[in-house]
């Protein structure tokens, strides 16, 4: 496959830096809204090594705001689909797609720590505060192990675990993309969703072990529309209620997760 494809991302970021990005491994969890715009994102600006978990299949109500959703995939897992859509861009990528739903019981097969980035888009809260749990845990872990090799017993002393992780908060309800900021998980204010995640930690007392960014949004709009049917998408029909959404606002909750992991590369070098 003729690498003409990333010319303008390397012209903007640099040989060196193009080929860590593609060394680069991203596990993400989660391809809908939000998650499958992230995921083509980074693998249009060079990422080779995606694995992509989700439990879903598409159906027709996704077709609005998920890359992967057309009126060609309806009934096709999701995963299935991304993984499709992503290679038609790059045939050289190698995309890994798990379909199934991160939850507690099988948490520890995905060995977040072998990849260098952590990614949530997840919908549903429990297996949402579940993966944040986890993946904080082991950039916990890291840090620890990193200040013992360096030989430093100060524990404020800041060092950057192996892995890092980036988490999507909601993004129904919202129309206005100027509203969309990044911030640390503790410092969102005005997300129905962090919210809910902080007052179901606190009352489990289980709490992220690592601090870690968040794309959010403190819009919060009425649902002034009635659905014509119901959906059978499994993540939705899982929810208390679904809200209304809009892929300008989805896409562009993915592609801040992107910028974040591809910032963070150029950083390092």
């Amino acid at each position: 496959m003729s690498k003409k494809i990333f010319d303008r991302a390397r012209l903007l970021l640099g040989e060196e830096t193009m080929k860590s990005i593609a060394d680069t491994r991203v596990i993400l969890f989660g391809v809908g809204g939000v998650g499958s715009w992230c995921a083509e994102s980074l693998v249009r600006s060079g990422l080779q090594h995606l694995t992509i978990v989700d439990g879903d299949k598409v159906c027709e109500t996704n077709i609005n705001r998920q890359a992967l959703a057309t009126t060609s995939t309806i009934g096709k897992i999701k995963v299935e689909a991304m993984r499709d859509r992503l290679l038609d861009i790059n045939p050289d990528a190698n995309i890994n797609a798990i379909f199934s739903v991160y939850n507690k019981d099988n948490a520890d097969q995905f060995k977040l720590e072998s990849y260098d980035y952590v990614i949530d888009a997840i919908d549903s809260l429990n297996d949402k505060m579940e993966l944040i749990l986890h993946a904080t845990h082991i950039m916990r872990q890291q840090k620890e192990q990193q200040r013992i090799a360096l030989g430093d017993t100060n524990r404020q002393m800041e060092v950057r675990p192996h892995t890092l992780f980036y988490s999507s908060m909601g993004a129904a309800l919202k129309i206005d993309p100027l509203k969309i900021r990044i911030s640390e998980f503790w410092e969102i204010d005005g997300c129905p969703l962090a919210r809910a995640l902080r007052k179901r930690m606190k009352k489990k007392e289980l709490f992220p072990e690592s601090k870690f960014k968040c794309v959010w949004s403190p819009e919060v709009l009425p649902n002034p529309g009635e659905p014509s049917c119901c959906d059978t998408s499994i993540s939705d029909i899982s929810k208390a209620q679904v809200n209304g959404s809009i892929s300008h606002i989805t896409a562009v909750f993915g592609f801040n997760i992107a910028a974040l992991v591809l910032q963070d590369i150029m950083r390092q070098k």
